[in-house]
């Protein structure tokens, strides 16, 4: 079967191609729940394995170091063009290879080695690139951190504008990784404002839902936004950078020459679709959806007795604490992928266990509604994983596997876009 799909690579490497028809099944298969992934279009999977792989590109659209740019710059104006559209931006950069070197970039354009930046602490939500310790945006630079309220699990913003005040950051970071519920960009804005802060929105986990209209903008708040453009984007994986005017040199001159060479041209070209595809009336739907699905998962989940930080979600995203459960996120999400749903465990905010065995698993709606489950399947969905806790802390492996044939039972009358399994 791989053989006919992927005939080079069958022929070429079969050990390599029986891999790639593992993971097409796995993906077929599973329930996965996992905020940070999804599907990626056939139109953005043919666009990222075209012959612009053989292209070298250093430099910007009409301003190459390698002469034959002639379709590269065409396939880099649609993408920044089509970004520029969708978040309503002066300036967009769809250079940067992932989120964190282009979080890099925001650094390197805005503030110098052993400068204060602030950005939400790791474990109450936010991302290692935020100034976190391990990182090295921790290591060159004063990172300070934000947290939330430990009665409400959400963001004090009055905590955050003393700490601002008192630290005065050369750059503020808001958004972060395991954040159910909806930023206050104008908030945010004005504490950067009091604190003469550069103000950068790290979307990379909902700028589909705001591309969709389900969730506010930053983009007439903040001076720079920075996100990947996988996740609820549902391109390829890369990134970009979005700014105002007065910050676009800056912007460009961090990316190339400051951190990069040569853009993944095929990376772009995959970005440019997925940024058409967003803009199409159906993308609006599923950003909506999305968010429905999440809210109608949470609410199920919170009926069958779990609790969630924070008490729901916003958003596209859970995180469940499992303390009350007596069993831990790590020992849940492995037994969880026995089962077919496919989670990653987490920190939640003062979680009293350790990173790497901690008391929390993050979930999330974005694949799931691209397979066209709606808010009747979420009850549905809140059963298994309630089952698959308690079989989890009972080591019953049976009860797994009951679960696992019917979500895929479930799974196979909803085909993933993208997947070339009938």
């Amino acid at each position: 079967m791989s053989a006919s799909r992927h005939p080079a690579l069958s022929a070429t490497d079969p050990e390599l191609a029986a891999c790639v028809a593992a993971e097409e099944v796995l993906q077929a298969q599973t329930l996965r729940l996992i905020p940070s992934e999804n599907y990626v279009s056939a139109a953005v999977l043919e666009a990222s394995g075209t012959v612009l792989q053989n292209k070298y590109s250093e430099g910007y659209p009409g301003r190459r170091y390698y002469e034959g740019q002639q379709n590269i710059d065409r396939v880099e104006a649609l993408a920044i063009e089509r970004a520029k559209g969708l978040f309503g931006v002066d300036h967009a950069n769809v250079q940067p290879y992932s989120g964190s070197p282009a979080n890099l970039a925001v650094y390197l354009a805005f503030a110098k080695p052993g400068d204060t930046v602030m950005g939400m602490a790791l474990p109450m939500g936010g991302h290692l690139t935020h100034g976190w310790g391990v990182s090295a945006t921790g290591t060159w630079f004063r990172g300070v951190q934000y947290g939330v309220r430990a009665d409400t699990g959400l963001i004090d913003y009055d905590a955050v504008r003393e700490l601002a005040l008192a630290e005065r950051p050369k750059v503020i970071f808001c958004g972060g990784t395991a954040l159910p519920r909806t930023i206050d960009f104008a908030a945010f804005a004005e504490i950067a404002r009091e604190a003469g802060s550069v103000l950068v929105a790290d979307v990379a986990h909902i700028a589909g839902l705001i591309a969709g209209g389900a969730h506010p903008s930053p983009a007439d708040h903040v001076d720079v936004i920075s996100t990947t453009t996988h996740k609820t984007l549902r391109g390829p994986r890369g990134a970009m950078l979005m700014c105002r005017e007065e910050h676009a040199r800056a912007i460009d001159k961090a990316v190339f020459p400051g951190l990069q060479g040569g853009p993944h041209n095929q990376t772009t070209a995959g970005i440019a679709v997925a940024l058409h595809e967003a803009a199409q009336p159906a993308f609006v739907r599923y950003a909506h959806a999305v968010v429905a699905n999440a809210k109608a998962l949470a609410a199920a989940l919170l009926e069958r007795g779990f609790d969630l930080v924070s008490g729901g979600t916003d958003n596209h995203l859970i995180l469940i604490d499992l303390t009350r459960k007596e069993v831990p996120g790590k020992v849940v999400a492995k037994a969880m992928d026995r089962a077919g749903i496919v989670v990653n465990y987490n920190t939640v905010p003062f979680d009293p266990r350790k990173p790497f065995d901690p008391s929390g698993v993050r979930i999330g709606t974005p694949s799931l509604t691209s397979r066209g489950l709606s808010t009747e399947h979420m009850p549905v969905v809140a059963d298994w994983i309630a089952r698959a806790v308690d079989a989890a802390a009972k080591g019953d492996e049976q009860a797994l596997a009951v679960i696992r044939a019917e979500v895929q039972d479930l799974m196979a009358a909803f085909p993933a876009p993208g997947l070339p399994l009938s």
